[in-house]
């Protein structure tokens, strides 16, 4: 009996430990269940390769379901039948449930003396979307298989929520093993380092050696560069993923031209700079002029009352205090367009509803909160193109 228990652990243990599992599954019809946490970039796509490795030696059917990719069970349920090769078996048949339909499928897969079923591995990438799917139907139904042994499948849910069992109802987390395996990064900065010259360098098999050898030295150059060493800590520090490691790189080699056949430190520092941009302050560089008094108008309701949520009216009000006392026409606007304005900045996000608001309130009283702090807007203010001077005395005006 296998003990249910969260073990931190490296790749390789981690390897060893899935294929023992998918061989039980694979050779003794043995359904099992665990889930694979941890952060992005720690190797939890390690699950491919061992699945792949496992392949070579048993006829295990696979099915990879994605939560990004596949939002509903409907969806689920088709990418399952496609995966598995079964739309002809399915054809026009119509089922009451998705537990029949997944019944009928695991059924198809029986093999010719009707005594056993191919064995089932599903492996569902970003698991915790799938834990907001409605009645989280996909779940319940593949753990119930999998604790019946109505059929041999193995579920792997791959993950980097920690909490993640408490997003599982209760019926669907009583048919789950417990097993979970927590896969650590082992990575240190040496290592970093290492896999940034690894990635920018050139293979010995490079048709031209003369440039392969100018190239790797100036990449040699720039991995010993202070303010480059600097940079890639701060990245490191921030995130141990090679996926934004590469994206880093990508943005530097960009930068290399016929004329520029080298990166510079200039270039990472640039490159850098974009990676760690502020996209929520960067939408505040288009918005109109109206929406942009807006946001500022709630920033000072924020600094009067303390961060207390708001409503158009009070917003609404706060400019025409600044309209009051500038006597300005120009920015005199008619309350439908200020509306409008106002649910625009909602649908970028920039505002939200206060939680548990109630929905029969009229627009105007609909208690928001501003998702902005004060430095995303007076940074955003300097770089708005051609700002208007008043409206940035406002904004840094301490009583609005």
């Amino acid at each position: 009996v296998f003990v249910s228990a969260s073990v931190p652990t490296g790749v390789g243990w981690f390897r060893r430990h899935l294929l023992e599992l998918l061989r039980r599954t694979a050779i003794h019809g043995e359904s099992n269940s665990v889930l694979i946490v941890g952060p992005r970039g720690a190797g939890k796509t390690t699950v491919s390769r061992g699945k792949n490795e496992f392949k070579v030696q048993k006829n295990l059917l696979q099915v990879h379901l994605n939560g990004l990719l596949q939002t509903d069970d409907r969806i689920a349920l088709k990418e399952i039948t496609r995966q598995l090769h079964l739309e002809n078996v399915v054809g026009d048949k119509v089922f009451g449930s998705f537990a029949e339909n997944l019944a009928f499928l695991l059924e198809a897969l029986k093999k010719g003396n009707r005594s056993s079923s191919c064995p089932v591995l599903f492996v569902l990438d970003e698991f915790d979307l799938f834990a907001h799917h409605k009645n989280q139907t996909l779940l319940y139904n593949l753990f119930d298989v999998s604790q019946s042994a109505q059929a041999p499948i193995a579920v792997v849910g791959v993950t980097c929520r920690l909490d993640v069992l408490e997003l599982l109802e209760k019926r669907v987390k009583s048919r789950f093993s417990h097993r979970q395996i927590h896969l650590l990064s082992s990575l240190n900065f040496t290592q970093y380092l290492e896999r940034v010259w690894t990635q920018l360098s050139l293979p010995d098999s490079f048709p031209d050696k003369k440039f392969a050898q100018e190239w790797n030295a100036g990449v040699k150059t720039l991995c010993e560069d202070k303010s480059v060493e600097e940079v890639l800590q701060r990245h490191f520090n921030s995130s141990k993923d090679f996926r934004s490691l590469h994206m880093l790189l990508m943005l530097c080699l960009s930068r290399v031209s016929v004329a520029k056949p080298t990166i510079k430190p200039a270039d990472l520092l640039e490159a850098s700079r974009m990676c760690f941009a502020d996209t929520t302050a960067n939408m505040l560089h288009g918005l109109s002029i109206l929406e942009l008094c807006l946001v500022i108008a709630m920033k000072h309701l924020n600094d009067v009352y303390e961060g207390e949520p708001f409503n158009l009216q009070m917003v609404h009000n706060e400019f025409k205090k600044f309209l009051h006392r500038k006597s300005n026409s120009m920015y005199n606007f008619e309350q439908p367009v200020v509306m409008k304005a106002f649910e625009h900045l909602q649908q970028l996000e920039l505002i939200r509803p206060v939680d548990g608001s109630s929905a029969k309130v009229q627009r105007e009283y609909q208690l928001m909160r501003l998702t902005l702090d004060h430095s995303q807007i007076m940074e955003a203010l300097q770089k708005y193109p051609q700002c208007p001077t008043d409206i940035k005395q406002w904004a840094m005006s301490a009583f609005g």
